[in-house]
């Protein structure tokens, strides 16, 4: 039997969202799914809602059941190895494989976003020239083909902000050095401060500068994060508690505990109300655009 859950939920939660989803690619319904595992079906909803812990060879069973591709399979094993930890630390290429984005099934979930970042733009909120020059400086090694294909997953994730139907609610406060750094070149940026002056106008995204004459602020202390919120049931509950998500240089923190959300969260509401209104920083930034085209 799997422990009672315990630690950080954010593991659990991944695993049991990809598990449900091999179930559902297998066409097969919990009933069918619980009696080929000789499974009961309380156990299969606990597992795929996050709510219980699992041994890694339960995961090789499901998904052997679910027919998954060996390396996935290799990869939820060793997620389901982490579904214990207290606090989530996920090193990159450990047990889990590096290329196996944990984030992204958060973020998709996700009710809404408050983002502060004080050095680039946010990944949902970039064009493809400037995430392709970070990529040429931070990844020289990539081929040209590997690239172009993540310039266009990252642009895929952008619907996300940008769908019709129930589209998240994004929040990002910046540095002023974000808009002033020249990330590609003069034009590059130009266009780059365009999209974000143009996106400052959906109803669902709000982008705001924290400017060089605010000082200091609470983000010097906190650093780049994201908090995630999730949608709630009809008595106000949430269904996933809200998840801070912390990107460092080998691996990601993942922190969940009611205390974490609340410091992060009230870092972010101090932030926002130093940074400048929504209409000053969309202003800011068509002006700092039109100065890098006349460079």
């Amino acid at each position: 039997m799997p422990e009672a859950a315990t630690g950080s939920t954010v593991p659990r939660r991944q695993l049991g969202r990809y598990l449900r989803q091999l179930r559902n690619d297998a066409r097969m319904t919990i009933n069918v799914a619980a009696k080929a595992l000789e499974w009961s079906e309380a156990k299969m909803w606990r597992i795929e809602t996050g709510q219980t812990s699992l041994r890694s060879l339960d995961v090789e069973a499901m998904c052997r059941t679910y027919g998954a591709p060996d390396e996935l399979r290799e990869a939820l094993m060793g997620l389901a190895k982490e579904t214990k930890g207290k606090g989530w630390w996920h090193a990159y290429g450990n047990v889990i494989p590096d290329g196996f984005d944990l984030y992204i099934g958060l973020e998709e979930a996700a009710e809404s976003l408050e983002e502060y970042s004080p050095e680039l733009i946010p990944g949902l909120l970039q064009t493809p020239d400037y995430h392709r020059a970070l990529l040429d400086k931070s990844r020289p090694d990539l081929q040209p083909d590997e690239v172009d294909r993540r310039v266009q997953l990252r642009a895929q994730r952008q619907s996300l902000v940008t769908r019709v139907t129930s589209p998240p609610t994004l929040g990002v406060v910046l540095n002023e050095a974000v808009v002033r750094r020249l990330v590609g070149g003069p034009e590059v940026m130009a266009v780059q401060l365009d999209r974000l002056a143009g996106m400052n106008e959906r109803h669902n995204v709000s982008v705001r500068v924290a400017p060089f004459s605010a000082g200091a602020h609470r983000g010097f202390e906190t650093g780049p994060f994201i908090l995630m919120r999730f949608s709630t049931s009809g008595d106000g509950r949430d269904h996933e508690p809200p998840t801070v998500y912390v990107q460092g240089f080998t691996g990601a923190l993942y922190l969940d505990k009611p205390h974490e959300i609340h410091r992060y969260a009230e870092a972010f509401t101090e932030s926002w109300d130093d940074a400048l209104s929504k209409d000053d920083s969309t202003a800011l930034f068509r002006r700092t655009a039109r100065e890098m085209e006349e460079r």
